[in-house]
C-alpha cells in the first residue's frame, strides 16, 4: 500500500450515474451547511450549533435514515442509523463533527468565512474541510446507496457531535452509556488530508494533546509605566520569560520530565523515511523563511513521532492604535502540548503546573488550568477493514493509498476503540495547505465528490471482507 501504481477506476455504473446526476444538488447542499456559523467556542453562537444538528439529522433522513438529536450539557449530538441489512452483515460507524473553529481573524478572509464561495475548483469556508465538508460526503454516499439499490451492504450508524472543537467533553459519556446501541464492527472517521494532490492516505498514528491556559495577574489595575515602571513586576514581562523556558537551545521541550513516558515508534520513522516528502513545498505552504524544531529530525519525525510544546495565543495590555503607556494588570497565554505514545495528559499536567512553579517571578499570581485532554493513537494496518479501506480508495483514485502518521489530534479515535472494541479507519479527503482553524479555509470540489464515491464503494468492501481473516481479504 504504498500508493505508487496506478490502477484503473472501478466505480459501480449505477453509483457513479447517481452522484453525476445530483452532482450540483449535492453541492449546493453542502454550501448551505457551511452558511450555518456552528462556532462551539461562543455563546453567541449557541443557537447556530443546535440549527446545524437539526440541518444534519433533517439531511440524514431525507437521505434514508432515522435520525434523532440527543441533548448534552454542551451541544446536541446527532444519531442516524440503518439497521436492515441483518444481524449477520457487519455494522460500521461513521464519526464526524458539525462544529466549526471561530473565524477570526476576519480580516485575513478573501470572501466571507460562512459564505462559501468557489475559487480555482475549491469551495472556501469556515468548515469547508474541518470537518462539514468532509463528514457530508458520507451522508451523500449513503444516500446514493440507498436511491440505487434501496438498501446499504451493512449496518450503519452515524454519529456526529457539535463539541470536537472544544474538547469533545459529552462524547465520550455519551459512547459509555450508549455502548450496545453503538456496538459496531469498525469506525470510519474522515477529518484528515490526504498525503498530496492526488496522493490519498490511510492514517496511522495521530498524537494526542494537553490544552492549557496561563493566567498571570499583577496589579488590581493596569498602571502607568512610568509612575509604577521599574518598581512593580510586569505580568506581560513574567509570562514571556516563563514561556521561554519551556524550550531548549536545541528545540526541545525544557519541561522535567516531559520525555519520561514517550516510546519510540520505529514503525512510524520508517512509514516517514519512504515516504517522497517535499520539504521545500512544505516550507513555502506554512509561508516561513526557514523549517525548525527539534535537532536531528526530519520533518515528518517531528510531526509524527515527538511531542510538541506550542504557544496558541498571547493576551495583554493595550493593543490598539496609538500608544497607551502601561503595565498591564494580567497576561494570558493558551499553551498546547501535542503527545505521543504512552504520554497521558494527566501527566503532563503535573509537569506542566510544577514547571511554572518553579520558574514563576515574585510580585504575580500564576493560574494553570488544563482545558482539555486525548492521548495518542496508533492503529493496527493489518485488519481487514484497513485493507478493505485500501481497495474503496484505489476504486476510486486509480491508486491505493499511502500509510501516513498525522500531527494532529482526535481524542476521541481512542475512546471508540476502548468502549466499543473496534478498529478505527482514519479516511481522509482533505489536502495539505487548506487552512483547517485558520483564515481562508478550503476543500477541494474534486476530491469531495471522490470522497462521496470512496464511502460508497467502502461499505460493498467491508460487506466483502466481513468475516475473512486478513489473509484471505487481501
Amino acid at each position: 500500500m504504498d500508493g505508487r501504481e496506478d490502477m484503473t477506476r472501478t466505480i459501480p455504473e449505477d453509483l457513479e450515474a447517481f452522484f453525476d446526476a445530483h452532482a450540483a444538488r449535492m453541492r449546493a447542499e453542502l454550501f448551505d451547511f457551511l452558511r450555518i456559523p456552528s462556532v462551539s467556542a461562543r455563546a453567541e453562537h449557541r443557537a447556530d450549533v443546535e440549527r446545524a444538528a437539526e440541518w444534519l439529522a433533517a439531511s440524514l433522513r431525507a437521505a434514508g435514515l432515522t435520525a434523532e438529536l440527543h441533548a448534552t450539557a454542551g451541544h446536541p449530538i446527532v444519531l442516524g442509523e440503518w439497521r436492515q441489512a441483518g444481524a449477520g452483515s457487519p455494522t460500521v460507524l461513521v464519526y464526524g463533527h458539525y462544529d466549526v473553529q471561530p473565524a477570526e481573524p476576519l480580516a485575513g478572509w478573501t470572501s466571507p468565512p460562512f459564505e462559501p464561495t468557489v475559487r480555482d475548483g475549491r469551495v472556501y469556508a469556515r468548515g469547508a474541510t474541518d470537518d462539514k465538508g468532509q463528514l457530508f460526503l458520507h451522508v451523500k454516499a449513503l444516500e446514493g446507496h440507498l436511491a440505487t439499490r434501496g438498501e446499504l451492504p451493512v449496518n450503519l450508524i452515524f454519529l456526529a457531535e457539535g463539541e470536537e472543537e472544544t474538547g469533545s467533553e459529552h462524547l465520550t459519556p455519551f459512547v459509555e452509556r450508549h455502548a450496545e446501541r453503538l456496538r459496531c464492527d469498525a469506525v470510519v472517521i474522515s477529518d484528515s488530508a490526504m498525503f498530496a494532490p492526488g496522493r490519498p492516505a490511510l492514517l496511522s498514528s495521530l498524537r494526542g494533546m494537553a490544552y492549557f491556559q496561563i493566567d498571570v495577574e499583577g496589579p488590581a489595575t493596569d498602571l502607568h509605566s512610568g509612575t509604577y515602571g521599574g518598581a512593580v513586576v510586569n505580568p506581560a514581562m513574567a509570562l514571556a520569560r516563563m514561556l521561554a523556558t519551556f524550550h531548549d537551545a536545541e528545540g526541545r521541550v525544557a519541561i522535567p520530565g516531559f520525555y519520561d513516558q514517550v516510546r519510540e515508534s520505529a514503525e512510524l520513522r520508517r512509514q516517514a523515511a519512504e515516504l517522497p516528502f517535499d520539504e521545500e513545498g512544505f516550507r513555502q505552504e506554512a509561508g516561513v523563511p526557514a523549517l525548525g524544531g527539534e535537532a536531528g529530525l526530519t520533518t515528518l519525525e517531528r510531526l509524527w513521532t515527538r511531542p510538541t510544546c506550542e504557544v496558541n495565543g498571547l493576551l495583554s495590555g493595550y493593543t490598539g492604535d496609538g500608544g497607551k503607556t502601561v503595565i498591564p494588570a494580567r497576561a494570558m497565554a493558551k499553551v498546547s502540548c501535542r503527545l505521543v505514545a504512552e504520554q497521558d495528559p494527566a501527566e503532563i499536567d503535573r509537569r506542566l503546573r510544577a514547571h511554572v512553579e518553579r520558574v514563576k517571578p515574585e510580585g504575580v499570581r500564576v493560574e494553570v488550568r488544563l482545558l482539555a485532554g486525548g492521548r495518542a493513537w496508533l492503529a493496527s494496518p493489518g485488519n481487514l477493514y484497513f485493507e478493505a479501506a485500501s481497495r474503496a480508495v484505489a476504486a476510486t483514485f486509480g491508486r491505493e493509498p499511502v500509510v501516513m502518521g498525522d500531527g494532529g489530534s482526535i481524542p476521541v479515535v481512542g475512546d471508540f476503540e476502548r468502549i466499543l472494541g473496534a478498529p478505527v479507519l482514519l479516511l481522509g479527503f482533505g489536502l495539505p495547505g487548506e487552512n483547517a482553524h485558520a483564515p481562508d479555509e478550503w476543500l477541494s470540489l474534486e476530491n469531495f465528490e471522490l470522497g462521496m464515491r470512496t464511502a460508497a464503494v467502502l461499505w460493498e468492501e467491508v460487506r466483502a471482507a466481513h468475516g475473512r481473516s486478513p489473509r484471505e481479504a487481501q
